[in-house]
């Protein structure tokens, strides 16, 4: 038998005397005049009232010392000291009780007088406790001691327990989907929700998850994008749209890739990719100011500065500087081929020029754009949702969202032509039939519907799990979110 199994047997045993005495070990009500951080902030004024409190928490200390027992709890909010004193304010057998049966990890209620010790430690002199759930298994001493990360991961419940670090990264990320919400409804956009299972995947290039609805006996798919469905919201007479929505995409896992993500897409009607690259450095500029208080940031030792106005520099003009292709618009596939490989780039023979292209940028142009950076003038088949620009049909009328090597957002001057579209997701039948499955398929009820008239549009596709990684210094998208896909942990 493990120690493991042996400490939860002896906390099995310690649950078995609570209940043989007469307790509830997980009763319903808990009495709460206030949190934890509260009786902090307000110690001073609730220590001279002389009246009681209830406060709760969980157990994270426990020292006995003869007569006394000195203990910390935390709620969420923050931590608090507590001490019983034997046949002082609390009965000898309370405080035998809890010396025999209240462990580390338990939750309890306590109520008392506030007081500050002759250490200078403001604490609560315990007239009774009640608890409130019994643990039965130890919380972990050194949690990020451990050799294999992935436990942090696979318990995060324990890893956001036991590290304020952690804890603080997931609460800046909710701020910062709740500034970007503020943005967005004060510019006058509307949240709202679109299908997670289509009877069609659309809207980006990658591989869907499929499932199956057993009354309707049809296949559907997770959605790896709802950009169809917002646009099909601009045709129905919503000018200003926006969702938080979770993506699926069944593809490889890496640093800043995990299956299931956040993005952020809103659309502008009467809008183009030029307004709203100006209002994604407005936004930007301001999300980063209210969650963090100033411009500039630390990512991966490199200060990124956001104050500063953003760079703008074409596709092909980074794949001249850092990959060093001297003509990249007339280059053909196989010589974008032989160039992958000489980066030691994989080319698949059913991956396009544009596919092949884009793997030399992400190895040799993206980590460069550290600073906050728009990337535009893409060829057409990059982006086959995006108007072509009217001054150079061959690139569309796009830009993309570069800072601390990390793509963070995408944006168009939206396709409303349903015939262009139409043309356009027929080459990408073309590329699927060669192999690619990363591609669009054709979705004539979108088309249908731009038929009825769409109006010239603005989109912009923000990912909230990388822009997470840029505002924390984290290095792994597992880092920002909660609960990553993970391979099975074999036994």
């Amino acid at each position: 038998m493990s120690s493991l199994d042996d400490i939860r047997n002896i906390r099995l045993e310690k649950l078995k005397k609570l209940k043989r005495a007469g307790i509830n070990p997980y009763p319903i009500f808990t009495k709460q005049d206030r949190t934890l951080k509260e009786a902090e902030k307000n110690f001073s004024k609730l220590s001279k009232s002389k009246k009681p409190i209830y406060l709760v928490g969980r157990v994270t200390s426990l020292r006995p010392q003869g007569g006394l027992i000195f203990f910390h709890i935390f709620d969420g909010t923050g931590k608090f000291q507590g001490l019983l004193k034997k046949a002082e304010k609390i009965s000898r057998e309370e405080f035998e009780l809890f010396h025999e049966t209240i462990d580390i990890g338990d939750f309890i209620e306590v109520r008392g007088n506030l007081f500050v010790t002759k250490r200078k430690e403001k604490t609560l002199l315990v007239h009774s406790w009640r608890i409130l759930a019994k643990s039965l298994r130890p919380l972990p001493e050194k949690w990020h001691g451990l050799q294999d990360v992935e436990e942090r991961f696979r318990r995060r419940y324990l890893d956001t327990l036991m590290s304020e670090e952690v804890r603080e990264r997931f609460l800046l990320r909710a701020k910062l989907v709740t500034e970007i919400r503020k943005v967005l409804d004060t510019a006058g956009y509307v949240e709202v929700e679109t299908p997670a299972l289509q009877p069609l995947y659309g809207g980006a290039s990658a591989e869907p998850f499929i499932t199956h609805h057993r009354a309707l006996d049809i296949d559907l798919y997770l959605r790896i994008s709802d950009e169809l469905y917002l646009k099909r919201l601009l045709v129905g007479g919503f000018p200003k749209i926006y969702e938080i929505a979770r993506d699926f995409r069944n593809e490889g896992i890496d640093h800043t890739h995990n299956p299931e993500f956040t993005m952020l897409e809103f659309y502008e009607s009467f809008s183009d990719a030029k307004k709203q690259m100006a209002f994604v450095e407005k936004m930007m500029k301001a999300v980063v100011k209210k969650l963090l208080g100033k411009t500039e940031i630390t990512h991966k030792g490199s200060v990124i500065d956001f104050g500063k106005k953003f760079t703008v520099v074409a596709f092909y003009d980074l794949l001249r500087q850092w990959a060093h292709i001297t003509e990249p618009e007339s280059m053909s596939r196989d010589e974008a081929a032989l160039r992958a490989k000489q980066f030691g780039i994989d080319v698949e023979p059913e991956d396009s020029l544009v596919k092949i292209l884009d793997g030399i940028y992400k190895k040799t142009c993206r980590p460069k754009l550290i600073q906050p950076t728009f990337v535009i003038d893409y060829p057409v088949d990059y982006l086959p949702l995006t108007k072509r620009k009217e001054d150079n049909e061959k690139l569309v009328d796009a830009f993309q969202l570069f800072a601390g090597g990390i793509e963070l957002a995408k944006a168009f001057s939206e396709l409303n032509d349903p015939l262009d579209q139409r043309e356009r997701f027929k080459k990408q039948e073309e590329v699927k039939e060669r192999g690619d499955r990363e591609t669009q398929p054709l979705d004539e009820d979108f088309i249908e519907a731009m038929e009825y008239g769409m109006p010239p549009a603005g989109g912009v596709g923000i990912g909230i799990d990388r822009l997470t990684m840029l505002l924390t210094d984290s290095d792994n998208i597992k880092e920002v979110i909660l609960f990553p896909t993970l391979r099975p942990k074999k036994e």
